[in-house]
């Protein structure tokens, strides 16, 4: 079978930060078939890339296989009355807009979220109060040894912004409760939260959106803010005067300033505070 591989990609174009360097072999997959056959040949390592959103990838690139879904695994299809199916590589914003379109309530905080299905699930991504593990019922997924398996959601163990799914394993796919609701009052609920959103966050920009996690009884904004790292940069990489937990390439920053400006907030921020920040970005590649 043959197989979608490009050698030597330059995955900076597929980071929101627009950082990294080349993928050793970036394979697009179209379908279920290309996945099972690859896992039966491969022996390269794996790594798995949604929307770009949240990762930050090092500048020497990455070792192996990095697996990006093709947008064939874009679609949302009725199960059931109240079940809908929807591919991994389905936007976030497609399936909120999905939502309103159909009176489907529960999925307007992820108007608010760039990011994708697949990865959004292995973060258990959300805001404003709101979870995708929320109305979530089961994920259709490939393992590393090349098997199929669908998973409830009670066989997985979601928390705050993760969930033990391996890091190495693909969901194609996730079903999802879709409760019925007012059309209007789901419609003024996603214009109030991206109005929030808009007011309280940079766009516009090169960044992958909240770089560390929540403490508990925290705000890792307010910790950065009370230990005066707002300020801070290495080289062209930045701290967001609107929103200082996200970290900004201005346009000529390097993976390794972002990193270096990380560290910095993390060491100041547990040095004048005790907290210990913890990032919700990913980060993957050769350092």
């Amino acid at each position: 079978m043959s197989y979608n591989f490009l050698k030597k990609e330059d995955l900076s174009k597929y980071s929101w930060f627009n950082l990294g360097g080349p993928a050793e072999i970036l394979f697009k997959p179209d379908n279920v078939d290309q996945i099972l056959s690859f896992f039966k040949d491969q022996k390269k390592e794996v790594n798995i890339l949604g929307a770009g959103s949240n990762t930050l990838i090092r500048d020497k690139g990455v070792k192996g296989v990095t697996i990006k879904l093709s947008p064939k695994f874009s679609y949302i299809d009725w199960i059931e009355n109240n079940i809908i199916k929807v591919g991994a590589a389905t936007l976030d914003k497609k399936l909120s807009d999905f939502g309103v379109k159909n009176s489907i309530k529960g999925f307007e905080f992820l108007s608010c979220i760039p990011g994708s299905i697949g990865g959004g699930i292995k973060m258990n991504c959300g805001c404003y109060g709101e979870n995708i593990s929320d109305n979530l019922l089961s994920i259709e997924v490939i393992d590393t040894n090349g098997k199929i398996q669908n998973l409830k959601k009670s066989e997985i163990k979601f928390s705050y912004r993760d969930c033990d799914l391996s890091k190495n394993t693909l969901i194609l796919s996730a079903n999802f409760i879709a409760e019925k609701g007012n059309k209007k009052e789901i419609q003024d609920k996603t214009t109030s939260l991206l109005d929030r959103k808009q007011k309280s966050q940079p766009r516009r920009v090169k960044t992958g959106g909240s770089t560390f996690k929540n403490p508990v009884n925290h705000k890792a904004w307010e910790l950065i803010k009370k230990s005066d790292c707002q300020n801070m940069s290495v080289g062209d990489a930045s701290i967001s005067e609107k929103h200082c937990n996200f970290f900004i390439n201005n346009g000529s920053a390097k993976t390794d300033e972002i990193e270096k400006l990380i560290s910095k907030v993390r060491e100041t921020v547990l040095e004048k505070t005790g907290v210990k920040l913890e990032l919700e970005i990913k980060i993957i590649g050769e350092k």
